[in-house]
């Protein structure tokens, strides 16, 4: 059997019954995740843009435009929808940087509506299987070399999701996968620069996701051999770097979605690590005179993907926002400055604040190869405090990260900051109606129920 046959039918053949109950949590936790940084994103830079220029195109109402509302072609609102869930960069994700939920959610959703609905179930299998389609084509950070990991393997997770939602055959399945395989691509230049395609790319990748789906189902075709082949995907992004077998292994009896992150602090998943570490030593009890009043400066060590990413000097950009959930020194300076990190403090008001700007100029980040050998999130930090002393902290797994996971309580908290930042609020019956329905999504006989507790 072909890998990519492997691959089809997994997605095609995988049944909701004896699925174990840490998977639905993760998939239930996923779901609760995007919903809520797709409220709370919904007004950020470039959001209404989009939704007025695609109003603006018209064509056949098909699917919900979230929070603002309308109905827009399927595809055009998992773009939209796809853009405001990722907008804060607090969405679940992956190392070495693959956001999931961001698209298949948005993907799934539209499709379901394009279906005309789907029970919870079939709906939670649907982001099971995009969740380990794309999962289990994430490369190596060596392999993706500055791509977008987003940009490459998400559109193999929200092309699954959506051709399960829409019953597509196996042939159509293999098509739809082999078509997302031509529409693989973005880069991490956009995160460098502050640039809006950031979320953008998360969109288009929802976008295709359904797109994808609906030409296979007309008989479009795509490359047969799109994993294996001379020029298929692990030769033209693998590059020879990524073994496809161990790729695949065990596919359907073990999962890639247990190694999700979900995020405590609202900025890029390589400055969690940072943030962590600066906010628990103020907790501390040798550190309570540790602030922004008597702190010097801060040494953070990192390995060279991190540094590459959110290392560089923090500079304002266009795009504030996105510069500094990509800045560990940006993202230090805000938690020693204001003793948390929340969504509020990436806006531009609290960005152009003289304090925190000055403060990030005194945090240095330093690039060492050899803490690689620690894993993908490992930071050393030393706090240089204005009296002479030197406070030495480090750790290998950010939290959130995989062995370092969010407890319940803390999934809830991070739902409900979403909720209350966000500035299209939702009535309080609804945002109760939506953690309800998620909560037992898998007894909803049409998740299609979600749409109206998303609109104001």
């Amino acid at each position: 059997m072909s890998i990519e046959q492997q691959l089809v039918q997994f997605v095609c053949r995988t049944t909701y019954d004896g699925l174990k109950p840490e998977i639905l949590r993760i998939l239930k936790n996923q779901l609760l995740t995007v919903l809520g940084t797709t409220i709370a994103g919904s007004t950020q830079a470039g959001c209404q843009t989009l939704i007025d220029f695609y109003r603006s195109q018209g064509g056949k109402e098909e699917a919900t435009i979230l929070i603002h509302g309308g109905r827009i072609p399927a595809q055009a609102a998992a773009l939209v929808n796809g853009v405001m869930a990722r907008a804060l960069d607090f969405d679940d994700a992956l190392a070495p940087g693959v956001h999931i939920g961001a698209s298949t959610v948005p993907a799934a959703l539209a499709a379901a509506e394009l279906r005309g609905g789907l029970d919870g179930r079939e709906f939670l299998t649907s982001l099971l299987v995009g969740a380990e389609a794309g999962l289990r084509l994430n490369l190596t950070e060596a392999a993706y070399n500055g791509l977008d990991p987003t940009g490459i393997c998400t559109v193999f997770a929200a092309t699954a999701a959506a051709s399960r939602v829409l019953g597509l055959t196996e042939e159509e399945t293999w098509n739809a996968l082999a078509l997302a395989f031509n529409r693989a691509g973005g880069s991490f230049q956009c995160n460098v620069d502050g640039a809006l395609a950031v979320r953008v790319i998360q969109g288009w990748v929802a976008e295709s996701g359904v797109m994808c789906a609906r030409l296979a189902q007309k008989g479009i075709t795509g490359p047969k051999n799109f994993l294996g082949g001379v020029y298929g995907y692990y030769n033209v992004y693998g590059r020879g770097l990524v073994d496809p077998g161990k790729a695949l292994a065990g596919l359907g009896s073990r999962f890639e979605c247990q190694k999700i992150l979900f995020k405590k602090y609202p900025s890029c998943g390589l400055t969690l690590g940072s943030t962590d570490l600066i906010l628990g030593l103020m907790r501390e009890a040798d550190g309570r005179d540790v602030s922004a009043d008597n702190v010097e400066r801060v040494k953070v060590r990192v390995p060279p993907y991190t540094y590459k990413l959110v290392g560089h000097p923090f500079e304002m950009g266009t795009t504030p926002r996105v510069n500094a959930q990509f800045s560990i020194r940006y993202c230090v300076a805000n938690a020693l400055l204001r003793r948390s990190s929340k969504l509020a403090h990436f806006e531009e008001e609290a960005i152009r604040d003289p304090k925190v700007l000055e403060l990030a100029r005194r945090v240095d980040v330093v690039v060492d190869p050899a803490m690689e050998a620690r894993g993908h999130t490992p930071v050393d930090m030393t706090v240089f405090m204005k009296d002479g002393r030197e406070l030495f902290r480090q750790l290998d797994i950010a939290p959130g990260f995989p062995g370092n996971p969010l407890t319940e309580e803390e999934q809830e908290v991070r739902f409900q900051d979403c909720v209350a930042y966000a500035k299209k609020p939702l009535p309080k019956e609804k945002v109760e109606g939506i953690v309800e329905s998620v909560s037992r999504i898998d007894q909803l006989s049409d998740v299609r129920v979600l749409i109206p507790l998303l609109l104001p």
